[in-house]
């Protein structure tokens, strides 16, 4: 029979450990690079947020440094952001819809001018007739988005061959149907 040896501690060449050794010392070193690049991050995010919300109007962080002409472009800001906001808050859709809805063979749209903040819109518009002119009318004060329509003027355009009518309205656009 043979002799049976046995060797609890086997041979380890030095080449693979100093593999080893290397590749866990690059895994971390990388590790350390990448938690760095996120902590670079987050402090910008970070900087970025409190600039935004300086801009927004919260309490800045030194209020007595403020000269008054600083203090009253702030508000300036503050009260053209609200303007904006009240703006963007309007149901700008449903008119366009119900604009773009009413029958307008004899009626075709110049120009639209909303003013959000007063609810109210201007057209221009030219008809075919006086007739035309005075049945748009008829439709858009029993239209949902618009009350108190009222005839702004008109002109009669003689020199055209077909006469055309040239007219202005004003209407009130709801402010109910305002989102909060």
């Amino acid at each position: 029979m043979r002799r049976l040896e046995l060797d609890f501690q086997p041979r380890r060449t030095a080449l693979s450990a100093w593999v080893l050794l290397a590749v866990g010392g690059g895994l971390m070193v990388g590790a350390i690079a990448l938690q760095q690049g996120f902590s670079q991050q987050q402090a910008q995010v970070t900087q970025e947020l409190e600039g935004l919300e300086r801009q927004l109007g919260k309490r800045p962080e030194h209020a007595t440094s403020l000269t008054p002409a600083q203090s009253r472009e702030q508000a300036e800001k503050l009260a053209q952001m609200r303007s904006v906001s009240q703006q963007l808050q309007r149901p700008w859709e449903r008119l366009f819809g119900m604009l773009e809805a009413l029958p307008q063979d004899d009626v075709a749209l110049l120009t639209l001018t909303p003013d959000a903040r007063k609810g109210q819109v201007r057209i221009s518009a030219e008809a075919r007739d006086l007739e035309a002119m005075l049945a748009f009318h008829k439709r858009l004060e029993a239209s949902g988005e618009l009350s108190d329509v009222s005839l702004l003027n008109h002109e009669i355009m003689a020199k055209q061959p077909e006469h055309p009518v040239q007219f202005n309205l004003s209407a009130t656009w709801e402010i109910g149907h305002a989102r909060p």
